[in-house]
Order: C-alpha cells, then structure tokens, then sequence
C-alpha cells in the first residue's frame, strides 16, 4: 500500500545555508516531516500558492503549520502594534483549507494553523494573549517553549485522540477568542482554547500546541491515519 501523500503548508522567511544570507526561502521545519514520516504518510511540502487549490486532488490529507501571525483584516479587527502578519501565508493557505474542505481531506492545524481553522469558519483572535491571560507562559521567550495543563471535552475527536495527555508544550502569543462555527474541545488551566474541530466532518482538528516536537506526536499520528482510511 502506498503511502498517504499529506500536504504540509510551508513558511516563507529569510534562511541561511552554505555561503547564502538572509535569503528568501520556502521552508518548513523537519519536525513536521518527520512526524509525517513516522506514522506512515510521505510529506509534500507547499509554498503559498494563492491562484487555485488544485493540488489538493493529489492529496490525502493537509497540515496547516505554525508560524507567524494571521492579519486580524481577516477578522474584521485593526492591528495591534505587536502583530507580525504573512499575508502571503494567508491568502495561499485559506485558498488551500477551501479547497481540502471541499474535497473533505482530513485537515489538522498546528499553532496558527489551528487559528487559521478557527478564522476560516467565522471566529476571531485574542492578537496579544498576556493582555488576556496576565502572562507570557504560552511564549516565556524568543525561542523557548512553554508548558502547561491541558483538558479535553469528553466524547471529543480532540479527547479521543489525546487520551491521557495532561500537558502540553506551547509557543504563541495569540490565541482564539472565538472558534466560530467549529467546536472548542481543549483549554489550558487558564482557559485559553486549546483544540477546535467540526464533528461533522471526517476529520478536522486543530491544535494550539506543536505536536511535532513532542515524543508521541499524537494528532499528526491521527490525521495520517485518517488520510490513509479515506
């Protein structure tokens, strides 16, 4: 059986490597990939790509990835000072969600990939979370992950496929506010929302965590598992 081929949105930044500086590179980080790898799917990475989805007729199954902020235009709020958007990212990837949503391939979002489900259905960002929450343990600092309690709904997707998982890593510095017309099944001890999915597709669900630096990568694992099902 061949496997699951599963689409991995890609980050557009600045890279260096060999005698090259600061040049614009598309990119992903290889945790992605090799969680995909692991639980049997073969990664295609994808640039932003905004002119049509197409190549979602080849896929199996989509990661939505983390990275940097979503433009609160697409939210109907003005900017904070504090919020770095792609709109590259943006555009290319809410033509892609469109496109795997109508074919009903198996989604999961990853950081901003799960705030960018939650915006896709109609919901609405926290653009600074200490402003919220009073402190910064979902991004301590540049760099370094955080880590925190987390619950799931009981009879969720999201309880389902984190049986047992108590805790989480964490690094961001947004949040949703309002997940639209998906459903939230996860929280921090704190409250913010944690997991988002639609129980009425076959598979849609987004993580505010990074799965794909943890041992047991858990919801790559379910999603690849989806792909190869459907």
């Amino acid at each position: 059986m061949s496997r699951p081929l599963i689409g991995i949105s890609a980050y557009v930044e600045p890279a260096a490597w060999a005698v090259w500086r600061d040049v614009p590179a598309t990119l992903v980080p290889q945790a992605y990939v090799r969680a995909v790898t692991a639980a049997g799917g073969r990664a295609v990475v994808l640039p932003p790509d905004d002119v049509d989805a197409d190549v979602v007729r080849v896929l199996d199954g989509l990661v939505l990835a983390g990275g940097a902020d979503i433009g609160p235009e697409r939210y109907d709020q003005l900017s904070d000072p504090r919020t770095e958007p792609r709109p590259d990212r943006d555009a290319g990837e809410l033509a892609l969600l469109a496109g795997a949503l109508a074919a009903d391939l198996p989604v999961l979002g990853i950081c901003r990939g799960m705030q960018l489900l939650a915006v896709a259905h109609g919901g609405v960002l926290h653009q600074h979370l200490p402003d919220v929450v009073g402190h910064d343990r979902h991004r301590p600092a540049p760099g370094e992950y955080g880590g925190h309690p987390v619950r799931f709904a009981p009879g969720s997707l999201a309880g389902a496929v984190l049986a047992g998982v108590d805790r989480v890593n964490s690094y961001h510095h947004q949040g949703v506010a309002d997940p639209g017309r998906l459903t939230a099944t996860g929280w921090a001890d704190d409250g913010v929302v944690e997991a988002v999915e639609d129980p009425r597709r076959r598979f849609l669900l987004g993580v505010q965590w990074h799965p794909e630096n943890e041992a047991d990568p858990r919801p790559v694992t379910a999603l690849v598992r989806a792909a190869r099902s459907g």
